[in-house]
This record gives C-alpha cells, sequence and structure tokens, in this order.
C-alpha cells in the first residue's frame, strides 16, 4: 500500500507542472498585391517589344553565362515585392535552330515539370500584332505555374516561365500566381516582333 502511495504521490506531483504553450503559426504570409499598371518595353537594341508590370524591374539574364551572355537578347523581368522572376529567352529561328527543334525543347522544358505537377493545361491565342502565343498552366506543387511561348513562326521565338524563389506550395503561392497570371497574359497581348 505504501508503493501505491508513493506512485500515486508521484504521478500528481509530475503531472501538476505547469504546461507551456507554443502558438501555432496564423497562416502563409500574406502578399500585398497592387493594381494592374504598365509600362512599355522597346529597347531598339532588342528584336521585341512589350508592356510589362511597373512594379517589376528588367535586367539582361547573365545567369548561365558571366557578365557577356551568348544571347544578349534574353531577359528577366524581377518583380522583388513578391520574390518572382518571368525569364525570357530569345531564339531567330534558322536552318541551325528551326522552328519545330525550337517548339519541341520548349514543350520538353515545360513537360519536365509533370512529376510534380498535378496537370499542365494549354492555352493557345494571337494577340492583335499576329504573334502566336501558348501559356502552359502548371497545377500542383511545380517549380513554375505559368510557362509560355510566342512565336512568329519564321524568325521570332520567345519563351517565358515564371518562378519564385520560395520552396513550391500551391497554397500559398496560389494568390501571387494568380496575380501574375494577368501580367503574363497582358505581356503576351503586347507582345510585337520588330
Amino acid at each position: 500500500m505504501r508503493y501505491f502511495a508513493f506512485i500515486f504521490i508521484f504521478i500528481f506531483i509530475v503531472s501538476c507542472r505547469p504546461q507551456t504553450y507554443t502558438p501555432k503559426p496564423a497562416g502563409y504570409f500574406r502578399i500585398d498585391t497592387f493594381q494592374h499598371a504598365y509600362q512599355l518595353f522597346n529597347d531598339p537594341q532588342f528584336p521585341y517589344s512589350f508592356e510589362y508590370p511597373v512594379y517589376a524591374k528588367i535586367t539582361r539574364d547573365t545567369s548561365f553565362f558571366g557578365e557577356k551572355p551568348e544571347n544578349p537578347y534574353w531577359i528577366n523581368i524581377n518583380i522583388p515585392s513578391m520574390n518572382g522572376t518571368i525569364y525570357i529567352s530569345y531564339k531567330v529561328i534558322s536552318a541551325k535552330q528551326p522552328f519545330a527543334k525550337l517548339l519541341e525543347d520548349a514543350h520538353k522544358m515545360t513537360w519536365f515539370h509533370d512529376t510534380r505537377a498535378d496537370y499542365i493545361e494549354t492555352s493557345p491565342f494571337v494577340n492583335r500584332a499576329g504573334v502566336t502565343s501558348l501559356l502552359f498552366d502548371v497545377g500542383g506543387n511545380a517549380a513554375s505555374a505559368y510557362q509560355f511561348i510566342a512565336t512568329d513562326s519564321v524568325k521570332n521565338f520567345i519563351r517565358g516561365a515564371l518562378y519564385f524563389d520560395v520552396p513550391p506550395n500551391v497554397d500559398s503561392l496560389r494568390p501571387a500566381n494568380n496575380f501574375m497570371k494577368t501580367d503574363i497574359l497582358h505581356l503576351l497581348a503586347t507582345l510585337k516582333f520588330k
């Protein structure tokens, strides 16, 4: 009986210590969006022009090529407030790089995300300048939710992809992806080749 009393007192003392509370996170970080407004990118050195968001900054892409890029028409549209970037690559359609090969490479790069994507939907359209575009909506926890190609099918070919510098989580990135889709569609609607 003394043994049971000792166990009972020990359990009573151990169970009466104060609880420590660990707060749970409130949820995902809030992403502040802006009013959609655009400015014209029309550098005379570039073979294309388009409108892009006023809250974005365009830089030349040197990430793969050092300070002297292999293709001087590759650019990044940086959106610092969302920690995102739209990567734009440009190629001239030629005998060395035929249209069919460029199209196949663009599809391969998009379908590379198929292992993490829930779905990949395509939306083709032609803008007022006659530029044909294809927007890839990549659903799920893929690294890039939107990719696109735009071409005149004769001389010019552009491939673009939206990436955020955060781990891909479809739930937390949904507001940013939805917001940026409007900007990407506007870019494609205003794209012109010179």
